[in-house]
């Protein structure tokens, strides 16, 4: 096998393709800053149990595991990041006000997510600490979209769910909460056949809500549908009571209700919600309420938040345009050093010509040249 080659659903990120996804990162984080978020940097690899605290059965099979050298331990590369930012909060951190923190880096992830998925997503992300309230899930939802539309990009819709409307269902029939994974598989791939097979003996209500739910998929108006069809269960009239609350904040947001997209159910425990945009497949960001994580550290907190994967996003953007810059000799003339000193504290790009090497860039197009001329180096146009 050649040496070159990498392993499947892993890549390189080429000049041009890394500058464009290195500049949208910055512009989402500073656009976190704005609103008060503090950037953290967790490691890549942590022992496997506090790695995947609270994760489920899904992200243990992403992750990929080794044997720690000192301590003989099994660890674990982050295949996400959240888990790694609720213990931060939970256990360095520590604070008892809100707290909004923010990161961005690799993660890995032993199978890709889709056909043509990395394994190695560079994802970003924000997390909300402390407030309960959906005062919290709201500016959550507004800033993702608002990293969209720093991006450019159009026609976002917002999916939105509740895991309260399975929960109250599974709570109010023992032998459906003893199918909980099953169920909640089917109900993910909107299996109606096999969810009708898989019922048959539960109660008539609760079965009768579990065929509907697949089917309640739509704009706002699901949600009072929802309440005639399903049952007046006190959690999935909460549930329905804090989806249309936050439609109502997002403003003019194209937001649709999926009462069955549960990707994500076993971790989150309220709202959750998927991005989709024109020319991608699949979610270009998820998030939602998961209150429940930091318990494995020692300090349960409400918490919400989101992320997304840069490389994804970028494939949306157009290509970056080449940068002015100036091709400058190579010499030890002092002025010449000192010109090239001087351009570059003005935020010039200066490339100086190695000898006996042409100039090829894929960056940067040097359309002035500096030369000497009557005693001076000056700039000159080129082409």
């Amino acid at each position: 096998m050649p040496n070159w080659l990498l392993p499947e659903n892993i890549a390189d990120i080429l000049p041009s393709e890394a500058r464009k996804i290195e500049e949208l990162r910055r512009v989402l984080l500073d656009n976190f800053r704005l609103y008060g978020y503090e950037l953290v940097m967790p490691p890549m690899l942590e022992y496997i149990e506090s790695l995947l605290t609270g994760a489920g059965q899904d992200m243990d099979l992403r992750t990929f595991k080794l044997v720690d050298q000192l301590s003989g331990r099994t660890m674990g590369l982050r295949a996400d990041m959240t888990t790694q930012v609720a213990r931060i909060d939970a256990h360095l951190l520590n604070r008892r006000t809100v707290t909004r923190l923010c990161y961005a880096g690799s993660v890995l992830h032993t199978k890709p997510s889709g056909l043509h998925a990395t394994r190695e997503p560079l994802q970003i992300g924000a997390e909300i600490y402390g407030h309960a309230g959906l005062e919290a899930d709201a500016e959550i939802q507004e800033l993702v979209l608002a990293c969209l539309a720093l991006a450019h990009v159009k026609d976002v819709r917002l999916d939105m769910c509740h895991v309260g409307v399975l929960r109250a269902l599974l709570a109010a029939d023992p032998l459906a909460k003893a199918e909980e994974n099953a169920l909640y598989a089917l109900l993910e791939a909107k299996d109606l056949p096999s969810i009708d097979k898989l019922s048959q003996n539960f109660s008539p209500e609760v079965r009768a809500a579990l065929m509907a739910l697949p089917g309640l998929y739509g704009d706002i108006s699901i949600i009072q549908k929802a309440r005639a069809v399903l049952p007046a269960f006190t959690g999935i009239q909460t549930a329905l009571d804090e989806l249309e609350h936050l439609v109502r904040l997002t403003g003019t947001a194209h937001v649709t209700i999926d009462l069955a997209d549960l990707r994500g159910y076993h971790y989150h425990s309220g709202v959750m919600f998927n991005v989709f945009v024109p020319g991608l497949p699949n979610a270009v960001a998820r998030g939602g309420r998961y209150d429940h994580v930091g318990e494995a550290f020692g300090r349960s907190r409400p918490a919400t938040g989101f992320s997304l994967d840069l490389r994804e996003l970028a494939r949306l953007l157009p290509s970056a345009e080449r940068k002015d810059a100036i091709l400058a000799p190579w010499g030890s003339d002092p002025a010449l050093r000192e010109k090239i000193t001087a351009l570059r504290g003005e935020g010039e790009i200066v490339i100086q010509s190695l000898p006996g090497h042409e100039n090829e860039q894929d960056e940067f197009d040097c359309n002035r040249a500096l030369i000497f001329d009557a005693g001076k180096w000056i700039l000159q146009n080129v082409g």
